[in-house]
């Protein structure tokens, strides 16, 4: 078999193996559902989606991943970070990005739309784009042209522009905005205008990710989140279909210290979505709480069940995985290949 014959022999079974690694997170996280501690429910899925990330065939580097210290402090074997090595070494290189758990809080109370994120792409897919920096962020789903709706645009214009091109009313649409202090003005603006507005408590990827789904209820996304949010959404929408744009947030000196240390440019320039990712890019994620596009985590005595789906840019295809998990089974192979080693 030739390098090149590897090669695309591992593109067609990526796309289980990154739905393997997303469920291995979320039924981590899955069992800190409610139960009030948001360190432990973060830790137990990247501890877990690094175990199964090393577990396939790729060269992989985590571009970002974990960007709490803490966390990295109390667990250097075990942790996601920036820069850390993944996959078997012996497949094709590929940059990782990754979110083990989206929705930390949401997860540890119980809350709808946490899940596990994963995304992959050829060297230079991704943007660089440092930890801790916000975005503000619009999104939409398939078929709305470039030109439609704008950051530089106020927020009734960009109601009134996709009522426009869905031929509604703007009452007609829901805009999905994190629930923050600093998106007030932005809720009090679509309302002005005449939308309906679906508040989220965290985890703006998901509702990206909804704005993709006729089925969700949800129109666009507006308002700021994470900036790293903002680059795994924008691999969501290259795989699944949509349109987006985003504009960081400089909030202070450390802020733009931290994007000097980058080859970022600009800082008030606005990205598009193939400013943020190119070239062949995979998304996968799996529920860990329910929400809009999956289902969470179900758990019953031995087994687990878990919603997944995995997309990629250059095909267009998305895929849905319902997956039953033998937890005891799991747990025996575990241990045996602990002590093989």
């Amino acid at each position: 078999m030739t390098p090149e014959d590897k090669y695309h022999v591992f593109e067609r079974n990526l796309a289980l193996e990154m739905a393997r690694v997303t469920e291995a997170s979320a039924l981590a996280a899955a069992m800190h559902l409610g139960r009030g501690d948001e360190r432990a429910a973060a830790r137990a899925a990247s501890r877990a989606m690094r175990t199964a990330l090393n577990g396939v065939g790729i060269t992989g580097r985590v571009i970002f991943g974990d960007h709490d210290p803490g966390l990295d402090e109390e667990d250097d074997d075990g942790g996601l970070g920036d820069g850390v090595s993944v996959g078997t070494q012996d497949g094709p290189e590929v940059e990782v990005a990754a979110h083990p758990l989206e929705g930390a809080t949401i997860c540890a109370t119980g809350m709808p739309n946490s899940l596990s994120l994963l995304a992959m792409a050829e060297s230079g897919g991704f943007i660089d784009m440092p930890p801790d920096l916000y975005m503000e962020k619009i999104a939409v789903g398939p078929r709305v042209p470039d030109g439609v709706l704008s950051l530089e645009q106020t927020p009734a214009e960009n109601v009134q522009a996709l009522a426009r091109l869905r031929q509604a009313d703007p009452s007609d649409l829901v805009v999905c905005i994190l629930d923050r202090p600093r998106n007030e003005n932005l809720i009090g603006a679509v309302r002005t205008a005449g939308a309906r507005i679906q508040l989220i408590q965290d985890g703006d990827v998901s509702g990206i990710m909804a704005t993709t789904d006729p089925r969700s209820g949800v129109d666009m996304l507006m308002g700021s989140g994470g900036a790293r949010e903002g680059v795994l959404s924008a691999a969501a929408l290259a795989c699944m279909g949509g349109w987006m744009q985003g504009r960081l947030i400089v909030r202070s000196e450390a802020d733009r210290a931290a994007l000097r240390a980058t080859d970022f440019g600009d800082p008030d320039r606005i990205l598009a979505l193939p400013d943020m990712v190119k070239g062949d890019v995979m998304f996968a994620a799996t529920g860990v709480t329910d929400g809009a596009i999956l289902r969470g985590v179900r758990v019953w005595p031995g087994g687990a069940s878990t919603h997944s789906m995995v997309a990629r840019s250059t095909s267009g295809t998305v895929r849905r995985i319902e997956s039953r998990h033998d937890l005891r089974r799991k747990a025996a192979l575990a241990r045996s290949t602990a002590g093989a080693e």
